[in-house]
């Protein structure tokens, strides 16, 4: 499965390195969420998960892109009884959970979205510069995907959501 994702970027013209790679463990970080029960708390959502299959997805630039991909893992987040979850780390100087959060209510999002105050990322993550968007796909505590680019493709959007239905 992930062969496949990796095969399918092959073709992007300047595939990036960004993220945990794929076959280790994404460590725990806290982000200040800006939607649901939870907003305005420091959360780490890694370590709410353990072993349970997950998707975080990290992003500079709140795109149309980015709703759509969200929007497909938020559904496969309802589909899913494994107790899979998905959610969005902004990455930004300061938080402004009122923008993300509007942003995400626009988009009909459902699943969580907060901030992480670093446009760097945690890190222990080695996201790149160049990565506006960085998807990690996780189960048993190892990224099984790892998905960096510089602007969201359909292609690359329906790939993320077809590996995170696999992951089990």
């Amino acid at each position: 499965m992930t062969a496949l994702l990796l095969f399918a970027l092959a073709a992007d013209p300047a595939p990036l390195k960004s993220g945990v790679p794929v076959g280790k463990r994404p460590g725990p970080y806290s982000f200040l969420v800006a939607t649901g029960p939870q907003r305005g708390q420091q959360t780490c959502y890694i370590c709410d998960q353990a072993a349970k299959p997950a998707c975080v997805v990290f992003a500079r630039t709140l795109s149309p892109e980015l709703g759509q991909l969200l929007a497909k893992l938020d559904a496969e987040t309802a589909r899913r009884t494994d107790g899979f979850k998905t959610w969005l780390t902004v990455l930004a100087d300061t938080a402004d959970l009122d923008g993300v959060a509007r942003w995400a209510q626009g988009q009909g999002l459902k699943l969580p979205v907060g901030v992480y105050e670093g446009v760097g990322g945690p890190p222990a993550y080695t996201l790149s510069r160049d990565a506006d968007v960085t998807a990690l796909v996780f189960v048993r505590e190892k990224v099984t995907a790892n998905v960096a680019t510089a602007k969201l493709t359909a292609e690359q959007i329906a790939d993320v959501a077809r590996v995170a239905g696999e992951c089990k």
